[in-house]
């Protein structure tokens, strides 16, 4: 049997579960995708280009999850992670999630101060992905749905970019990003904390597995005791340009692990608001949940 391959979620947990040995303590023979990390402080991460973001993307995490990913386990908003699921790629973790941050910010000198007033502006956010579907939920109470306006900017370094420079008016950040548009003194027009869900490959070990979120657990108890000492960890998951604008030790824990079920109830009705808003095709309504929630 190979190794477990885990790919992270731009998060502290997986870097404090290597610190302290939570994974080999577990007896989980493993690796991040595309590297071991074991004594290694480069970053897995992908790194955008700071000079070339594309102005409009039309492919995200579902689209990333439904092509396949070469790892064992990953993570995704729940929204996608739940639709993609149901296309019959891999299965959803049912034993945890995690609420990760997240805000839709504007220039501290923009004009924009309620969300009412983004009423028919683009935001900014990532196709198919978290801060996609997150804006939608967190406008809905301000502005009817056809005002919701979305513009698809990339990765998640993509709109802070494009933030920073004044190139988008509106966008959508979560984790480290909403932390960098914070610090730099961006405004936040309304809260869009949302779910993220797990994606567990068809073949990967079930026991493997279960090491693997008992050793995130015990890394959830450190970052919740003593925050500040973990994270330095967030420049693991930060390109250089990025990282020369903040200070990290001025940044919150992020994204924040729940180990308690992902229900039956939580998944149906996640597969109708998205079918409501044309963001999954259901044409079968019967409930997938026991056949792709391992629970």
């Amino acid at each position: 049997m190979g190794k477990y391959v885990i790919q992270s979620h731009h998060r502290l947990h997986e870097w404090v579960a290597e610190e302290h040995g939570y994974f080999t303590a577990e007896g989980l023979d493993y690796e991040f995708q595309g590297e071991s990390l074991a004594g290694n402080a480069k970053t897995t991460a992908p790194v955008q280009s700071a000079d070339s973001v594309p102005a409009e993307v039309r492919s995200g995490a579902f689209e990333d999850m439904s092509a396949g990913r070469a790892c064992d386990v990953s993570s995704a908003c729940h929204w996608a992670v739940n639709g993609v699921t149901a296309a019959g790629a891999g299965k959803m973790w049912g034993h945890a999630y995690s609420v990760t941050p997240s805000g839709i910010f504007v220039a501290p000198d923009s004009g924009y101060h309620r969300p009412e007033d983004l009423a028919d502006v683009p935001v900014s956010v990532g196709y198919h992905s978290g801060s996609h579907y997150a804006a939608i939920q967190a406008l809905e109470p301000f502005l009817d749905r056809a005002q919701v306006k979305l513009t698809f900017s990339g990765l998640p370094n993509d709109r802070v970019r494009l933030l920073v420079r004044g190139e988008v008016p509106v966008a959508n950040l979560f984790g480290a990003q909403y932390y960098i548009a914070e610090q730099l003194g961006f405004r936040k027009i309304v809260d869009s904390t949302f779910m993220v869900g797990f994606l567990v490959a068809e073949g990967a070990d079930p026991e493997e597995t279960k090491r693997y979120f008992r050793a995130l657990q015990s890394a959830q108890r450190d970052i919740d005791l003593q925050p500040e000492r973990y994270k330095k960890y967030w420049l693991r998951e930060m390109p250089e340009d990025l990282a020369d604008l903040v200070d990290v030790r001025r940044f919150g824990p992020g994204e924040r692990m729940v180990f308690e079920p992902y229900t039956k109830e939580m998944y149906d009705s996640t597969q109708q608001w998205m079918d409501a808003h044309n963001l999954l095709d259901l044409e079968d309504k019967t409930s997938k949940y026991q056949e792709v929630v391992l629970t």
